[in-house]
Parts: structure tokens; C-alpha cells; sequence
């Protein structure tokens, strides 16, 4: 069968899974606040073992969160339903608990799900349920994807060979059923990054009941036949949160029994049990609960070198290290390294992130870095390269980056020009950057450096002989040798009536500058911007920035090597 094209047919039911409802939750982001925040986590009723599997994940969930749970069934309406006295009970476990703030948590997985929008719609005439805030269901996270990912992978051998349908349920009208396939070709959207499918199709069942689910169920199962009946194998994934009275009274064993006879291998593995929903669940109330001190954590992303440069690094980190939990993740998004520093700060209850990028300009890996943290649902287009994996975490994460673009580093940049000056007015200041591989980014570096250009000229009461921006775009050797060449005739030319003093733009030392240089007539400060207090002092505000409030117990003027920090205003921008 491996040299055959395998079908991959995966049922994705949502009758009773609960769909949840689309409104934007409230984003406490890091803000702290003084009510108590609980959460009402509603389930759709699916039966005893049913129940018994979204039991064990709430309990999970409520050593860390104040909760109650409240199953719901079809024949909730409001006041009058026998459902009615759960979601009061449920209340009230929250109020007893001392809850002031009641967020709605809907364990469903789709916003058209009807048993959820009847909760929506009838919950404020519950006591105390007036003012209830909702969280946001289930397709909404990209956790989803990752476990509809796993459950491709366990049946997977050659992607590029087979074909995946994947099958929803839960439509009563054609407005739900667009809902749901939109909610579930963008969980496809993620799996194809991962595994390259010939192709891939949605179908969507209607719950019974609804007007049209007869035509449109038996539409449905003609195309599982059909595609059944194509040479190779097909395969079966039935990935749903359906109703399971027992082990053999489940939607997963049915679904075997009425394809029995088809040319199919079939899992029976379903959304639950899967550790994403447990992952999912912290996270969405990680992003409604206030702030506490101890529950941040900082993941700061440097290129990373050889020891010395990651020493400097460190170096500028240490002082913060007494305020925050630290953890490194050195190099160009690499989905692996992020991914063990994330986990190792949730292990020390760590619940909101800051990521820092360390790199000269925000935009630098941003969209990499942020499609892996699960801030962004997409890399750009034209994306090169491999698509990364997202990591898996509960932590409310933001992001920022750009050092260079703060009035903080051209102040780093004035003191290594004092460093080497004796007359201004007869020397030429070529402040000299790694650079970027696009044009439009290199140029965009560049002027970030005029920026600190003109604030280092309004420094000084002698002007320089000159101060020019360059980059050396040296890791790209076509337009290295003319971005070489170009600053090879700026130094000669300048050299030639008076001095050049060469700065080392960049995060440390001064890389390959002095052999690429050979034979010209400059001097040299290869010191870079680290170690230095500034540099220090632009990872707290931006860290401070992101919480939303100062929560630093160290002095608030730290020092490396005896020096005070700028009192220069932050400029830091937050990705949102």
C-alpha cells in the first residue's frame, strides 16, 4: 500500500461538539485588575463516557482557574429547560468561590453550533449572568489544527500520494453549513503546511432534524463512497466531540459500523481525549485573567554566536534576570528552540509571555516569529522556504523587537563615537550595518540609521566632516561585493582629506569589517551596542511596555560596569 495513493477521509462531526459563539472575547492582555475572574465552561451533554472525558479536562483545568461546569443539552430553552438548573448551580459555584467577573467558556467547537447560540441568546435571564463575557469557541484557536495534525499524522505515510477529506457535521441551513466548512479549511490550511496532500475537499453534514438533512446527508455519503471506491486505500478519521454513552453507543463506533463494508481503514481517535483541548482551554483564560508578577515570563530571541557574542548578551540580560523569568531562545525562528523555551517558562507557572526579537528593526523575523507563536494565522505570500511549525503552549504571548529604532541605541552610538573622536570637523563617521537580503528592507535600515544620525548631529556643537549610513549585506554574496564596493570608495574618498572612523552598527563586535576592509585608511570601534545599561534599558521598557504595567523589584536605574541608563523616552513598539 505504500506505493498506492492512500485517500484520507477524515469525519469531522459537530452535532454535538459544541460550536461556539463568534463574539470577540475581552482581552485583559496583561493589564492587571483587582475582580476576581471565573470562568462557566458549558459542554454539550454527549452521555455518560462522553461526559466522563470532558470531566477529566476540567478538573485539570480547575486546580488553576476558578470554574464550574455546566453540561447543556438540545432541549435547552431558556428558564424552562431541565439544563436550566445546571448553568444555575454552575453560577453559583462560581459566586461561592468569590467571582465577580464571569466569563462564558464554551467548550464547543463551531460558533453555528445551535445547542451554543441558544445559550447565548438565553444566559443574561440568568441570575448574576447579566453582564457574562464570552470567550471565544473552539475553531478559533490554532491548537484545533494542530490536533486535527495529529490525528493525519498517526494515519499517514505518503501526502503527496493521498488525498484528504475532511467531513463536518452540525449544519441545520446553508449559512451554518458555509460556517462550519470555513472553520474547517482553515484548520486544513494549516495541516497542508505540514503535509503536502495531493488534494483536499470539505463535505459538511447536516444535523437531523434540519430541513434539508436528509438530501444533504445522502449527498454527503455518496462522496465518501466515491472516493471509497477509487483505487488505493482510504482512509477514516472520525474527529469529532459526539455523543458516547458507552464505548459501543458512540458516534465514533457507528460511524465504523455504517462504513463497514467500504474499502476503508478507519481510526476511531476523535478530538477528545488530546492535549491541545486542555492546552486550549488555559490558554483562552490566560487571556481573560489579570496580571500577577509571578506569572510572567520573557523569551528574548538574539541571532546568538560564537561565546563572546553570546556573552555580551547575557551580560546586557543579567539585570533583568532579577526581575523576570528569563528564558534564551537564540537564533532565527527556529520552531525547536522557541518551543523549549516556552515550555520551560510554563513549567514554572508561567501564563503571559513576553517575546522579545532582538534584532536591529521590528520587522526583522516578525512574521515568522509571530506565525510560530500563534499570534498570526498566516505567513505572507510569497513566503520562501519551508513553513515553520506553531508551538504548542497556553501562554498569551506578545511580541516585540527593533532596538535600533529607539532614540536608546543612537545614544549607544554618540558614546562609541567619543570613544575614537579627536576632531569632529575633520572626520567622517561611516556607521557600518550588517544589512538585509530585500531591498526594500535594507533600505529601511538605512533609514532607521539616519534617524539616529540626525539625533547624534544635534549632539554635538562641532559638526562632523560627514556621518553616512552603510550596509554590508554580507550574507548574500552578489550584493555584498556592491555593497563592499560601495563603502571601499566612501572610506577611500573621505580618507583621502581627512579621517574615517568606522562604528560597528550592530549588536556585537564587528564581524567580518576588518578583513573585508584591508588596505584602506580608517579607524575602527568594533565594540557594537553590547554590553551596555541602554541596551538594558530598552528590554525593560519594551518588557513593561508589553505587560502594561511596571512590575520590576530591581532599582529602577540598573547598571552594567558602574554606567546609569539613558533617561531617553522609550520608543518601543508592541506587536498587537
Amino acid at each position: 500500500t505504500m506505493n498506492k495513493p492512500i485517500i484520507l477521509v477524515l469525519i469531522w462531526l459537530l452535532t454535538f461538539t459544541g460550536s461556539g459563539f463568534a463574539a470577540q472575547p475581552y482581552k485583559a492582555g496583561f493589564v492587571t485588575q483587582n475582580t476576581k475572574t471565573g470562568f462557566l465552561v458549558l459542554a454539550p451533554d454527549r452521555g455518560f463516557v462522553g461526559n466522563e472525558e470532558i470531566n477529566a479536562v476540567f478538573k485539570q483545568f480547575k486546580k488553576e482557574y476558578p470554574s464550574s461546569l455546566a453540561f447543556i443539552g438540545r432541549s435547552y430553552n431558556g428558564m424552562d429547560s431541565e439544563y436550566s438548573n445546571y448553568i444555575e448551580r454552575a453560577i453559583s459555584e462560581l459566586i461561592q468561590q468569590g467571582v465577580s467577573d464571569i466569563v462564558a467558556f464554551p467548550l464547543f467547537f463551531s460558533s453555528s453550533n445551535p445547542i451554543l447560540n441558544k445559550v447565548k441568546r438565553h444566559l443574561p435571564i440568568h441570575k448574576s449572568a447579566e453582564k457574562v463575557r464570552w470567550a471565544n469557541p473552539m475553531s478559533q484557536s490554532y491548537l484545533m489544527s494542530q490536533v486535527l495534525l495529529d490525528r493525519v499524522v498517526e494515519i499517514s505515510n505518503v501526502p503527496q500520494q493521498e488525498k484528504l477529506v475532511v467531513l463536518g457535521m452540525g449544519a441545520v441551513d446553508e449559512k451554518s453549513e458555509k460556517t462550519i466548512r470555513r472553520e474547517l479549511e482553515k484548520l486544513i490550511a494549516y495541516v497542508k503546511t505540514q503535509k503536502p496532500f495531493q488534494e483536499t475537499q470539505v463535505e459538511v453534514y447536516y444535523n437531523r432534524g434540519a430541513a434539508l438533512h436528509k438530501l444533504k446527508n445522502k449527498e454527503v455519503d455518496e462522496a465518501v463512497i466515491h472516493v471509497a471506491a477509487r483505487k488505493g486505500n482510504t482512509l477514516l478519521v472520525p474527529f469529532f466531540i459526539g455523543p458516547k454513552f458507552s464505548n459501543m453507543m458512540s458516534m465514533t463506533h457507528w460511524l465504523g459500523q455504517k462504513f463497514d463494508d467500504l474499502n476503508l481503514v478507519y481510526n476511531q481517535k476523535a478530538i477528545f481525549p488530546h492535549p491541545n483541548v486542555l492546552t486550549w482551554m488555559k490558554k483562552t483564560a490566560n487571556d481573560f485573567i489579570p496580571i500577577k508578577k509571578d506569572e510572567v515570563g520573557i523569551v528574548i530571541m538574539p541571532h546568538g554566536a560564537t561565546q563572546p557574542y553570546n556573552d555580551a548578551v547575557e551580560k546586557t540580560i543579567e539585570p533583568l534576570r532579577k526581575m523576570y523569568k528569563i528564558e534564551m531562545a537564540y537564533g532565527m525562528g527556529d520552531s525547536g528552540t522557541i518551543q523549549h523555551a516556552v515550555s520551560k517558562l510554563e513549567q514554572q507557572g508561567i501564563k503571559k509571555i513576553v517575546f522579545v526579537r532582538m534584532y536591529s528593526l521590528s520587522r526583522q523575523f516578525r512574521d515568522k516569529t509571530d506565525y510560530i507563536l500563534g499570534i498570526k494565522d498566516h505567513l505572507p505570500e510569497g513566503w520562501e522556504g519551508s513553513t515553520p511549525k506553531k508551538i504548542r503552549t497556553s501562554a498569551v504571548i506578545k511580541s516585540f523587537g527593533g532596538y535600533e529604532e529607539d532614540i536608546l541605541t543612537a545614544e549607544i552610538l554618540m558614546e562609541r563615537i567619543k570613544e575614537v573622536s579627536k576632531k569632529p570637523s575633520e572626520e567622517t563617521i561611516v556607521l557600518l550595518a550588517h544589512g538585509a537580503k530585500e531591498d526594500q528592507d535594507d533600505i529601511a535600515w538605512r533609514n532607521t540609521m539616519k534617524i539616529n544620525i540626525d539625533w547624534i548631529k544635534k549632539q554635538f556643537k562641532t559638526p562632523f566632516k560627514g556621518i553616512v549610513a552603510l550596509t554590508l549585506r554580507e550574507d548574500w554574496q552578489g550584493k555584498r561585493e556592491v555593497a563592499l564596493k560601495e563603502i571601499r570608495k566612501v572610506i577611500e574618498k573621505e580618507s583621502r582629506s581627512g579621517k574615517v572612523l568606522v562604528i560597528a552598527n550592530r549588536l556585537y563586535g564587528s564581524g567580518p569589517y576588518s578583513e573585508l576592509l584591508k588596505g584602506l585608511d580608517y579607524q575602527i570601534n568594533k565594540k557594537g551596542f553590547a554590553p551596555h545599561p541602554n541596551l538594558t534599558r530598552w528590554l525593560e521598557n519594551g518588557i513593561e511596555k508589553a505587560i502594561g504595567t511596571k512590575i520590576s523589584v530591581a532599582p529602577p536605574l540598573a547598571e552594567i560596569k558602574g554606567e546609569k541608563f539613558s533617561q531617553v523616552s522609550p520608543t518601543v513598539l508592541i506587536d498587537q
